[in-house]
């Protein structure tokens, strides 16, 4: 049956993107928690497959414990980007315990109520995770500028792949409750495909695009009192460190970088540029960058993959997503017509 091997088909396809992301990450601690959901998520498919394809009943016991693991790690992965830190890093790991030991508890207590429970913590982790991405792009200050767009939509993916997996827990309760379970393998395994791959996409999405931590970071002031700073003076000190310095080459560049460098809020950064510019910070800082691919392109003979890496990005697909934003063309068309003798 189709069924019996595709959870171990997930399995595999994790296990692909967690060596991507780890050659990626160069193993370092920046996408370390998404390495771990990545990995969790493997385990699951791994476990799933044994219980329903192989009937290793003895595992109904853990599989809810890893499922309950699942929802706060995704939250804490994703708020590892908007919040940095040992301490927010350790009341995240903290708070990730509890459903996991609360599941256990149920276990002894009342184990009718377990896959209430589990469609109750889905379903309220996908609300924190929306919760999350309500500032946009802007308030994920540890995400790259390159890929910063592509990481919200991901949290919001994965606020969907939460509610997608409470619906498929939900299922399973009524199918235990009117057919016995008659149909429960062919549930749990779509929503092992289904769930569990989307998850472990966005957490590679997301992973990859978080940038490497900085040597010697630099204390970055309170944020003052809003009419204390005018909005144009704290543009032009951006434009002067993009100008002058030619900061948009940092491929590791994202918000909270930007405001150590400047000596100013991320928040009033984000503030003035949303204003004055009409556009978050990624898409200004990334409008920076295009200009100089367009320079590369149009004056030197430099490959549109030389002139990527130079300004500033690291993957294709953000390049490409930019440079048709910014331009309305692909790299290529926009040197064909501003440089018709290219070859």
């Amino acid at each position: 049956m189709l069924f019996v091997p595709l959870p171990f088909v997930v399995a595999l396809l994790l296990a692909i993107l967690f060596l991507a992301l780890l050659r990626f990450g160069e193993g370092g601690g920046a996408s370390r928690p998404f390495l771990l959901l990545i990995g969790l998520c493997a385990l699951q498919s791994v476990l799933v497959g044994l219980r329903w394809g192989y009937g290793v009943s003895v595992l109904r016991f853990a599989l809810p414990v890893v499922a309950a693991s699942l929802p706060p790690l995704v939250y804490a992965s994703f708020h590892r980007l908007i919040r940095p830190g040992p301490a927010a890093h350790r009341r995240d790991l903290l708070t990730a315990a509890l459903p996991p030991l609360l599941v256990v508890v149920l276990f002894l207590t009342l184990p009718q109520l377990i896959d209430i429970a589990l469609v109750l913590l889905f379903v309220g982790y996908a609300v924190a995770l929306l919760r999350l991405g309500r500032s946009g792009p802007d308030g994920l200050g540890e995400a790259r500028f390159e890929g910063v767009t592509p990481v919200h939509r991901a949290l919001y993916v994965a606020a969907a792949a939460l509610c997608l997996s409470a619906l498929f827990d939900l299922a399973v309760f009524l199918n235990f409750e009117q057919m016995r379970g008659a149909h429960v393998g062919a549930i749990v395994g779509n929503a092992n495909f289904l769930g569990l791959l989307m998850i472990g996409l966005t957490a590679w999405i997301a992973g990859s695009s978080q940038a490497a931590p900085e040597q010697t970071p630099e204390s970055v002031p309170a944020a003052p009192d809003p009419d204390a700073d005018d909005d144009r003076e704290v543009l032009a000190s951006i434009e002067a460190l993009m100008k002058q310095e030619r900061l948009y080459c940092d491929e590791n560049l994202n918000l909270s970088r930007l405001a150590r460098r400047a000596g100013i809020p991320a928040r009033r950064i984000s503030a003035a540029v949303n204003r004055l510019a009409g556009m978050n910070v990624s898409q200004y800082v990334n409008g920076y960058r295009i200009e100089e691919a367009c320079r590369l392109l149009r004056d030197t003979d430099a490959s549109v993959t030389t002139a990527m890496l130079e300004a500033g990005f690291q993957t294709k697909s953000n390049f490409n997503r930019e440079f048709r934003r910014v331009t309305g063309l692909s790299p290529a068309a926009w040197r064909a017509l501003h440089r018709p003798d290219a070859t």
